[in-house]
């Protein structure tokens, strides 16, 4: 008989090691929470704590890794099952690396602000102070004028600066400051490092509005400082600003004025103006000396100027002249011209010119505008295209108008003696005067001959459009124009014009 099998016993089956929990996320976790606290007890502002996580953030990406190379080596050495990186990892780096990338770049953007801001001409108010308050202050400065101090220089870089005349043998300074802070102590730390000085260098005071901005460890805290300042009417003055108003009222003696994305308004002074300016408006009345104005300007309106005018630049929306005694330049890249004097008012703007009351010599070359010149006496020279060309004279001098895809209209005075030499293609000729021989063909039309007694020579060209010569009559009661002022530079007296220009081809 066999003996039966031998029955070992069942041993159950060992459970598998079950991974360690991680720790990195814990670990993270309380970091992330004594940030916070440290920011909540204002033991380190939020704008720092913004700007150490915009620089620093792929740090929590090395110690993240760290820990995970930490957590691999302890289950290596227990023999335990290594974890993965499990969607909880992946949420965080997604996140860690997300918001990291829009930290930086807001850091960036806060650190170029200033020229984020100028380029755009941006309105900054609060935007100055994103990550903070706005704290206000004021102060007053007083302080005695030497007698051998004879001009004043401001700077404020940011700020307005309004300047005024008083009796007194001194300089008054009213400060009104605008300080951003993440709270008050602060605020009064950084207004105390941006005091306003006067200073004295040989014949010259300067005021300094110190508008730079308080450095500390998380960046430049804005400050906006606007001065009133009074000052004695003799005194000459220089101001440089970045961004804000200036306004200067009173004066007896020279001024001048570099600003930025603003508007300077200067008047009643005896002296002359200087101004340079960019991205700027200005408003210039009563002035007796010279102003030159140069720059990128918006809109410019100069009136009542007894001396020369000259405008060099850019000029975005408007040009108002009103009143001006003595000759006028305007240079820009699409329009230059000159005139002898400016007794009613000239309005510039992008599509049209128009002005009335102008004496010559009248040089004006431009494109793409309708012109319009009303009351010119003297000699007159103008270059178009594109837009027509309409003159009425009130003292004939030499005339030569030479235009392209555009009418030209001329009135005369109907006691006026000239001659004439006009042509035009794709056009015709029509004229008041019968004296003159006119003939339409049909791609040119020409008119010559003379009236009169011929002293003004009258030379018209034109391209696919027509020419019209009119005959106005004398305005009963109406004083002639007092005679042209001689030019401020010699040799700028227009030649006649020439007896017969041919039209330019296509």
């Amino acid at each position: 008989m066999s003996n039966p099998p031998v029955q070992y016993p069942v041993q159950a089956p060992i459970p598998p090691r079950r991974p360690r929990r991680s720790f990195s996320g814990p670990f993270i976790l309380i970091l992330v929470g004594v940030v916070f606290l440290l920011g909540n007890m204002h033991l380190i502002s939020w704008m720092r704590l913004g700007t150490l996580f915009a620089r620093y953030w792929p740090a929590l990406l090395i110690l993240w890794g760290v820990l995970k190379v930490v957590e691999y080596q302890q289950a290596q050495r227990e023999g335990a099952p290594v974890r993965g990186i499990g969607a909880g990892g992946v949420m965080l780096v997604v996140a860690i690396v997300f918001f990291g990338l829009i930290a930086t770049q807001a850091e960036r953007a806060r650190e170029h602000w200033p020229n984020i801001r100028d380029h755009f001409n941006i309105d900054d108010g609060d935007l100055d102070n994103i990550f903070g308050e706005t704290y206000n202050f004021n102060d007053r400065l007083e302080q005695e004028i030497p007698p051998a101090v004879t001009s004043l220089r401001v700077s404020d870089d940011h700020g307005a600066v309004h300047v005024s005349a008083t009796d007194d043998k001194k300089i008054t300074v009213v400060i009104r400051k605008r300080v951003g802070a993440d709270n008050q102590t602060d605020a009064d730390k950084y207004n105390q490092q941006t005091r306003p000085t006067i200073t004295l260098a040989g014949n010259v005071m300067i005021l300094d509005a110190a508008t730079h901005g308080a450095t500390h460890a998380g960046g430049d805290h804005p400050v906006q400082t606007d001065l009133d300042i009074s000052i004695p009417r003799k005194m000459e003055l220089h101001i440089t600003g970045r961004r804000g108003d200036v306004s200067v009222t009173g004066r007896n003696g020279d001024v001048e004025i570099a600003s930025q994305h603003g508007e300077a308004s200067v008047e009643e002074v005896t002296g002359n103006l200087k101004l340079n300016l960019e991205k700027s408006s200005a408003r210039i009345e009563q002035i007796t000396g010279d102003v030159h104005i140069n720059g990128h300007l918006n809109e410019v309106t100069v009136s009542d100027v007894k001396g020369a005018v000259q405008l060099e630049g850019e000029f975005g929306e408007s040009v108002k002249l009103s009143r001006i005694s003595r000759s006028v330049t305007f240079k820009s890249t699409r329009t230059d011209m000159e005139f002898s004097r400016i007794d009613g008012q000239l309005d510039l703007d992008s599509d049209d010119l128009h002005a009335d009351q102008v004496a010559g010599p009248v040089h004006l070359t431009t494109r793409s505008k309708q012109i319009r010149l009303e009351d010119v006496s003297g000699d007159v020279r103008v270059q178009n295209e594109n837009g027509g060309v309409e003159i009425s004279m009130r003292s004939l001098g030499n005339v030569q108008i030479d235009n392209r895809n555009g009418d030209i209209n001329l009135s005369v005075p109907d006691k006026a003696g000239f001659r004439v030499d006009a042509r035009t293609r794709d056009g015709e000729i029509e004229s008041d005067f019968p004296e003159l021989k006119i003939e339409n063909n049909d791609k040119e039309a020409k008119a010559s001959g003379s009236v009169g007694n011929p002293t003004s020579h009258i030379v018209l060209n034109n391209e696919h459009n027509g020419i019209e010569i009119r005959r106005i009559s004398t305005r009963a009661g109406l004083a002639p124009l007092a005679p042209p002022a001689p030019p401020a530079k010699p040799g700028r007296n227009l030649p006649p014009p020439k007896a017969k220009v041919e039209p330019t081809e296509n």
